[in-house]
């Protein structure tokens, strides 16, 4: 099972729509994540036409339409594996004892809000993904998402993916 995951696109503030890159990988993924900061119900409604399965949160700049439709937290089990996704686990500092603490049935935590990639394990096992932005890349080198493949009950391949700079 293919994993596309993404956050924090901020459209259309940051960007006027998906890199191509990111796009091109959509018909790949059988599983796609978005760890909310859409800004837009516009991208929602893309990859949700577009995806053979999405699992989304809203994030802090998330207005009442995109609350509406997504929750706080998702939950799904991938492949065998239980995945959560929520926008905001706070402060790098401590985060991998935090999360085990709050998310104790999960093997994989997707997040998202600081648009920092991010991939450690937490010493209770859990596994925490954090994609960056695709569109924002703030003090971060570049733009960035992630691709991930879950089989048997083991997440493997998780590769960050650079994008080019904007024209």
């Amino acid at each position: 099972m293919r994993l596309l995951l993404m956050s924090d696109t901020h459209l259309p503030r940051r960007a006027k729509e998906l890199p191509a890159q990111l796009m091109a990988e959509l018909p790949l993924a059988d599983v796609v994540i978005h760890a909310g900061d859409w800004v837009d119900t516009a991208t929602l409604d893309l990859l949700e036409d577009r995806s053979r399965r999405f699992l989304g949160v809203y994030g802090n700049n998330d207005g009442p339409a995109l609350r509406a439709r997504l929750p706080e937290i998702a939950r799904a089990d991938l492949g065998g594996l239980r995945f959560g996704v929520v926008h905001e686990t706070g402060a790098a500092q401590g985060r991998e004892q935090r999360c085990a603490a709050r998310f104790p049935g999960l093997d994989v935590l997707v997040f998202g809000h600081s648009h920092i990639p991010w991939d450690t394990t937490a010493p209770t096992g859990l596994r925490l993904l954090n994609p960056g932005s695709p569109t924002d890349r703030r003090r971060q080198p570049h733009c960035t998402y992630m691709t991930a493949t879950v089989a048997e009950g083991e997440l493997t391949d998780v590769q960050l993916h650079r994008l080019p700079p904007r024209e």
